[in-house]
């Protein structure tokens, strides 16, 4: 990059010989050799010099500057002359036509003024950027580059940062007919700021085609559009034309507009992407402007992508295949319909003329280097960086097929083998480092992964017996490596492709990479209760869990974003015991329910991307979770898959940590554009025709019931008389702790006081306890504790953000340290009251902070904390199991609905159902309270233990029943019998609305699923 002070002295260079000639003379004059003579000597000749000069000659150093700086201005205007005499005409003649067509003239003044600034340094490597901002708020960044090798593009982009609360709207790129110059021009348009939107006018060209096109002008000729009323007609032009700028309809070739307009529409409504290749002939003006050899459009349409990053692969993919861009385009187009309140949905039209770096590379749109190059582009916006990083950098032959099966088995397996050697697996990258870091280690890896698509490639699958017979071969090869972390790892990897039932490796469309996986393979203890199924989900930026204990089983998905790299290694050290834990949590919880416990994780690397575009990646790893899930349970899915299972399942998803509406609304209405059986039931929680758990506070509800019931039983205390306090974690802003703070306020005002509220962003303590209205006010604006204000407080309270070293230490410690007659966990990450420090929930005499624990939140407290804590506290700890069970049965529930009503019947009768929801929750937790309790002082033994008692008991009845009623018909008579049960169990109004028929033929169908048996 050059900078101003080389232009500068390039500049002042050039008058350095006049300027030397005025100091020679002047030396020659001065007393340079005054040093030889006296003083008097010195001063005759000083005095005779000057009377022998001519008044022309400077005689002081004010006139000598004035002199040269005249001097200096004619020579910088006659060079400047002579250099734009130069430098106008090659402009004219090198730059292609399309440049002056797409740049503004006055932009184009400023360009020729840096070109020849630059011009006598053309030869060398030498990039020069300039940066403009204009009044409308956008920036524009410009490089101009001496040359035109590959990758320059590439390169320029990677350094390429976005301004602030802008995006990148449009990206031009050009190359000088004679190869000398690379300009190449990036737009950022500030966010939400108002577009200038295409007139008719800007139209009229591709108008015009447009008539000519519907008049058969074009007949026989295979490169024009097909005429297609929907998206061609005027209605559906001014459509588009409302979201375009006005130099990308004047500006654009018609036809290629016609062809955008068509992939616009065909990737708007969904997150595909689209891409097409059109080889042009050596003889076209775009051909001639590349220098005659032989180039191909390349044009790619990818909805809701981050334009900047679709640029970066893109271009990355096309230079590692020793392409070069001679010419891009990019433009965002505004896409509303696929907005959510958070993100404004776009589609990015990207295209780019390419050509050979060298010979053999063949183009034509048909042949394999080229389906290969679009198969790539087309999936690049959802490969993760490690993935491009090992396929295009640091080993191009594996190609980016291998590396995404080595990178996702290598993110599969972390947990495991940290468990093994924490500090030789210490992260996914370390172990991705280790497999490449010789050539025969990732030789072997590469085999590995050719394995795997040999084994699903639906083409040509290979036989049992034949991979077999590689998988030994491989496996044997791996054990005398002599390298004992790299063996151990491969060794794994190898396990987990004979482990794997199905994937989407070979689905075309597919967003992530998912696999349906033996559960074996990541449980490895055999006395560990085993799970029914477990799937792994590889995407851009995450890696996702989906366990279940159950063939039908329900549970949320959560997302975990780690704020650090270290922490990030971590929660993937751990990732699938959380989803694990969690679902078997949710397996015990599940005892009021027809379905088993399942839980999802998605682990995001956050600390990997820049910090305002973390929530756009969280919202696309639950689109490709979702998609990719779909992908190996749609029926017609399948059917395209080499898939080993054999069997049909059916998934059921809840929202959970850091899942919003816009997520719901969109997994409901792609499993629906996926043809999922009755996609409404894919996810619960959905605003309109379902039982939002925030809005309506299900999970506090039952909580609520379970501290009433613990209270009374546990300590004596009657919280409608008896004053009582509590902390709880989990912020005002939250779902299970901001309703918490709701019901309590409502049904024990007078009662009950909260005097310690911890969250992620800052804590609030008060022995008195914290002013209720204030914590309503945080509840009702959603804001989290650190917005809590101090003036509530009294003299003993404290509020502070968790930004402060103090603030972070009183947080992380407030649910050890504040005293309160019982803790409410309702928000944490699992495990945070472990082995290792449950002692601190005591003091020196072994007295609880809290004598009474309800866990809101699921494994906040592990199994043996929970026993180390009753042992010596004698803490009554009611286990997650039973205390936040509402959620999951208000989403058995919002299925049952979904499954017997329409959505407009569902509206209808809402609100009565609502009530009637709430109404069973609240008795079935006061149920199980009571007969935990009961139990409790019956029998000798800790809380948790009899809370999971009664869910194994339950469980196994439900299981015993389930089989037994496999085969029952609705004619048979024990099934007449038993449907008054199934009646009565679910919400009154929608028994009433479904009738008995369609609730017997309803669950007939449901059940005539083919299943497995039920595992005990």
């Amino acid at each position: 990059m050059i900078s101003a002070s080389r232009l500068r002295s390039s500049i002042q260079n050039i008058n350095r010989a006049s300027a030397n000639s005025v100091k020679a003379f002047l030396s020659r004059k001065r007393l340079s050799s005054t040093k030889d003579l006296g003083t008097s000597a010195a001063n005759s000749l000083q005095n005779e010099a000057r009377s022998d000069m001519k008044s022309w000659i400077p005689l002081t150093n004010l006139e000598l500057q004035r002199i040269t700086t005249q001097s200096l201005i004619h020579e910088v205007a006659e060079q400047q002359r002579e250099l734009a005499a130069k430098v106008v005409p090659w402009f004219l003649k090198n730059m292609p036509a399309s440049y002056f067509r797409r740049i503004p003239e006055n932009i184009r003044s400023q360009h020729v003024k840096a070109i020849a600034a630059i011009h006598d340094l053309m030869h060398s490597d030498l990039s020069l950027k300039i940066e403009t901002k204009s009044n409308d708020g956008s920036h524009t960044i410009t490089y101009i580059a001496s040359q035109t090798k590959s990758g320059i593009l590439y390169t320029q982009i990677q350094g390429l940062t976005c301004p602030l609360n802008c995006e990148l709207s449009s990206v031009q790129v050009f190359s000088s007919l004679d190869g000398e110059l690379a300009l190449n021009i990036f737009t950022f348009q500030t966010l939400n700021a108002g577009k200038k939107i295409a007139t008719a006018d800007d139209m009229s060209v591709v108008k015009a085609y447009l008539n000519d096109l519907k008049a058969g002008k074009f007949v026989g000729q295979p490169e024009a559009p097909i005429y297609d009323d929907s998206i061609y007609s005027d209605d559906a032009m001014d459509f588009f034309r409302q979201r375009i700028r006005p130099d990308y309809a004047a500006n654009c070739d018609p036809r290629r507009f016609l062809l955008m307009r068509k992939m616009y529409e065909q990737v708007r409504n969904n997150d595909a992407a689209m891409v097409q290749c059109e080889l042009i002939s050596p003889q076209s003006a775009d051909a001639l402007a590349a220098g005659g050899a032989q180039n191909a459009w390349i044009t790619i349409a990818s909805a809701n992508v981050i334009p900047e990053v679709l640029l970066r692969l893109c271009s990355a993919i096309i230079s590692s295949r020793q392409l070069h861009i001679n010419r891009a385009n990019l433009d965002s187009i505004d896409n509303p319909e696929s907005s959510s309140p958070e993100l404004n949905g776009n589609v990015t039209m990207l295209r780019l003329l390419v050509s050979a770096n060298k010979e053999g590379i063949d183009l034509n749109p048909e042949g394999e280097f080229m389906s290969i190059l679009r198969r790539d582009l087309k999936r690049a916006k959802w490969l993760d960086n490690e993935t491009t990083d090992l396929g295009l950098h640091k080993f191009p032959s594996l190609g980016l097929d291998r590396a995404e099966v080595i990178t996702a088995l290598c993110s599969m397996i972390h947990g495991p083998l940290y468990k093994q050697n924490s500090q030789a697996y210490a992260s996914i990258k370390s172990i991705i480092q280790l497999i490449n870091s010789n050539p025969k280690i990732i030789g072997m890896a590469e085999e590995i992964a050719s394995l795997f698509l040999q084994r699903f490639n639906p083409a040509g699958s290979i036989s049992d017996e034949v991979f077999a017979a590689k998988y030994k071969e491989l496996y044997e090869k791996i054990q005398v490596l002599h390298f004992d972390a790299a063996e151990v790892a491969l060794t794994k990897m190898l396990e987990v492709v004979q482990s794997v039932l199905r994937t989407n490796f070979f689905s075309e469309d597919r967003y992530a990479l998912s696999m349906r996986v033996k559960p074996t393979i990541m449980v490895s203890n055999p006395a560990a209760v085993m799970p029914f199924g477990v799937f792994f989900i590889h995407g851009r930026h995450f890696n996702a869990f989906h366990c279940r204990f159950r063939d039908i089983a329900r549970g949320g998905l959560r997302i975990v974003t780690p704020q650090n790299s270290d922490q990030f290694a971590l929660e993937s050290s751990r990732q699938f015991d959380e989803a694990y834990s969690l679902s078997y949590a949710q397996q015990l919880k599940n005892k009021d329910i027809p379905e088993g416990g399942a839980k999802g994780v998605i682990l995001v690397n956050t600390p990997s991307i820049e910090v305002n575009k973390r929530f756009f990646a969280m919202r696309k790893a639950v689109k490709g979770f979702a998609d990719s899930m779909l992908d190996l349970i749609v029926k017609d899915s399948i059917t395209n898959l080499v898939d080993l299972y054999g069997k049909e399942e059916l998934i059921y998803l809840g929202p959970d940590e850091q899942i919003i509406p816009s997520d719901i609304d969109w997994i409901t209405q792609r499993a629906g554009e996926r043809g999922y059986p009755i996609p409404a039931a894919f996810m619960s929680s959905k605003k309109d025709a379902g039982f939002n758990h925030k809005e309506f506070g299900v999970t506090s509800e039952g909580i609520v019931v379970y501290l009433d019931v613990a209270l009374r039983q546990a300590l004596h205390i009657n919280p409608k008389t008896d004053n009582f306090t509590i902390k709880l974690t989990g912020g005002p802003d939250g779902d299970v702790a901001g309703n918490l703070i709701r019901i309590l306020f409502r049904d024990y005002r007078d009662t009950c006081k909260v005097v310690g509220i911890a969250d992620g962003f800052g804590v609030a303590e008060d022995p008195n306890g914290l002013d209720p209205d204030e914590l309503l006010r945080l509840v009702a604006e959603s804001l989290p504790i650190s917005s809590y204000s101090k003036d509530k407080l009294s003299a003993t309270g404290v509020a502070m953000s968790a930004n402060s070293d103090e603030g972070a230490i009183r947080r992380n410690s407030m649910h050890f340290r504040v005293k309160s007659d019982a803790f409410i966990p309702a928000g944490g990450r699992p495990n945070t009251i472990n082995s290792d420090n449950w002692h601190l929930f005591l003091d020196e005499n072994k007295k609880p902070s809290s004598p009474l624990i309800v866990e809101g939140a699921n494994i906040f407290i592990t199994a043996d904390a929970r026993t180390k804590l009753f042992e010596n506290g004698k803490v009554a700890i009611v286990k997650d199991s039973s205390a936040n069970k509402c959620g999951v049965i208000t989403s058995s529930c919002e299925v049952a609905a979904s499954m017997l009503l329409s959505k407009e019947e569902f509206m209808s009768i809402k609100q009565e159902l609502v009530q009637d929801v709430l109404h069973n929750l609240r008795n079935l937790a006061r149920l199980e309270g009571e007969l935990l309790f009961r139990e409790y002082k019956n029998y000798p033994g800790q809380l948790p233990q009899f809370s999971e008692r009664i869910s194994f008991a339950i469980a196994k009845v439900t299981d015993a029943i389930t089989d037994a009623l496999a085969d029952v018909q609705p004619e048979d008579a024990l099934f007449k019998e038993l449907l008054p049960l199934i009646r009565d169990n679910l919400p009154k109004k929608l028994a009433d609305v479904a009738g008995l028929w369609l609730l017997a033929n309803k669950c007939v169908e449901f059940a005539a699923l083919p299943r497995e048996p039920t595992r005990s």
